[in-house]
């Protein structure tokens, strides 16, 4: 159980902004029930939707005051930073092509920030934000909340130890069937602006996707990028964006890598998976069974680690929040990053140094590296899946 998750009484608690998350909404909903499960910040405030009569019928239906829901999410902000009782927190879930301009207006008005990723539309953009969040001294968070879960922690600090020796090839995949048919055409929301460049950006199935394979990668080994081969594919008729991408890696130092991710690959839920080889061992972790991973070793059997009833390292264990066979899953990995989160807000609040624990949290500079990666995949693949340097 993570220490403290129960104890915050109501005057304690954080106060935070939602952009997004209104009827209806997938992503902004997994974050507003994760913020509620430990109880640590209280949603004050919304722009829940592009509709004001879908922004003022959700609001009302959680509580929220009339006069705290507003149009737009330049109001929210503005009106807000102006107010005695101000949130602590902006949080933005909206589509892709407002994460930037939300998420700079918050920090301009000295408000820390969770973002939805990709970060935004550009490198550009992601490191104007890095700039603004640095020179304001605030927090930024980025939702890259797979690699939240307790057991991942374990895998990295098992891999920063040694564990596996020289790590030599990495494979990583994440595939989905979900726009394997013309969704967009019969006008589901998600699938109408994931396939919009107007609102997804440069690309879909990376953007949305691929761009977690690379930050989970990134955390559990420690691995530089050096150059990259992309192959992007859009196979759903009348597609601009990709809807399946091949990726080859080499990282520095010498290692390699190999990434896929699909939407169109039918028979998938939500694969993310992850496998690392080293010299003197390996490690496989799949989201779908997100509380066991696999560990492989030169000169003993392999282990199957349970989280809640094997050993992990201490953070790992810190994150943990029930006994072995009851699972954990996603809005408890999402809960996971909101307890980091909140914990280093209400430390910096209070005036007290952080830690490197208290700031193990994705960031506003994963976040920039997320978008370089989903750039170079796509400059890649316009030039004939070339080699191109990171």
């Amino acid at each position: 159980m993570i220490e403290g998750q129960d104890s915050l009484t109501k005057a304690g608690r954080l106060k935070y902004g939602m952009i997004g998350g209104g009827k209806g909404a997938f992503i902004g909903d997994v974050h507003r029930r994760a913020i509620a499960m430990d109880g640590g910040a209280e949603l004050v405030a919304g722009c829940l939707s592009q509709s004001f009569d879908v922004t003022r019928e959700t609001g009302e239906s959680w509580g929220l005051p009339k006069d705290r829901l507003y149009r737009t999410y330049r109001d929210l902000i503005v009106e807000e930073a102006a107010r005695p009782n101000r949130p602590d927190f902006i949080l933005v879930t909206v589509p892709n092509d407002a994460h930037y301009p939300a998420a700079r207006l918050a920090l301009e008005r000295g408000f820390s920030v969770v973002c939805e990723k990709p970060l935004a539309a550009s490198s550009v953009e992601a490191a104007d934000l890095v700039r603004l969040t640095e020179e304001k001294g605030l927090l930024f968070g980025v939702a890259y909340a797979y690699r939240l879960y307790p057991i991942v922690f374990h895998l990295r600090d098992l891999i920063a130890s040694g564990e596996l020796g020289e790590i030599r090839f990495v494979a990583a995949e994440y595939p989905q069937d979900w726009l394997a048919g013309p969704l967009e055409t019969t006008g589901q929301k998600q699938a109408l602006w994931r396939t919009d460049p107007r609102r997804a950006g440069i690309s879909n199935c990376v953007g949305d996707i691929g761009s977690h394979i690379e930050n989970l990668v990134s955390f559990l080994t420690g691995l530089e990028m050096e150059s990259l081969c992309a192959r992007l594919d859009a196979f759903g008729p009348g597609r601009t964006l990709d809807d399946n991408a091949s990726i080859l890696v080499n990282f520095k130092g010498g290692a390699r890598g190999l990434y896929w991710c699909s939407q169109i690959a039918v028979g998938n839920d939500n694969g993310l998976r992850v496998r690392i080889f080293g010299t003197k061992g390996s490690v496989d972790w799949a989201q779908e069974e997100c509380n066991y991973a696999r560990i492989g070793f030169t000169d003993k059997p392999a282990v199957r680690i349970s989280r809640g009833r094997d050993k992990m390292s201490p953070r790992a264990q810190s994150l943990s929040r029930i006994p072995s066979g009851h699972p954990e899953g996603y809005f408890e990995a999402f809960a996971d990053f909101y307890s980091i989160f909140l914990g280093a807000l209400r430390k910096k609040k209070a005036g007290e140094p952080l830690t490197g624990d208290d700031l193990d949290f994705p960031n506003a500079r994963d976040g920039l590296r997320g978008v370089r990666f989903i750039e170079k995949c796509v400059e890649s693949s316009k030039a004939g899946a070339s080699w191109i340097r990171w």
